[in-house]
């Protein structure tokens, strides 16, 4: 931080952080409950999926991205329902 920098290098949206900025800094541990979970993302999801290599024809694939973002999902909630009436074995 003791380094000066180039005028035209630095970037005014963001600048480097000073030994003051360092000092004032609040772990994230300190903040609280609430504003941690938002500061740290999406939670982790309780019931997870398992990923996959599936093979399947290009006109069940272009079928189901054809209906846009979230296809995947879609393709599991087909599968989910297939199960309801038939046996895997």
């Amino acid at each position: 931080m003791n380094k000066k920098r180039h005028p035209e290098q630095t970037d005014q949206d963001n600048p480097e952080w000073t030994s003051e900025m360092f000092k004032q800094a609040v772990h994230l541990n300190a903040l609280p409950a609430s504003l941690q979970t938002k500061l740290r993302g999406r939670p982790k999801a309780v019931v997870t999926k398992e990923r996959i290599t599936i093979r399947l024809s290009p006109e069940v694939v272009g079928a189901f991205r054809s209906t846009g973002q979230g296809w995947q999902t879609r393709v599991d909630a087909a599968l989910r329902d297939w199960l309801k009436t038939h046996s895997p074995a």
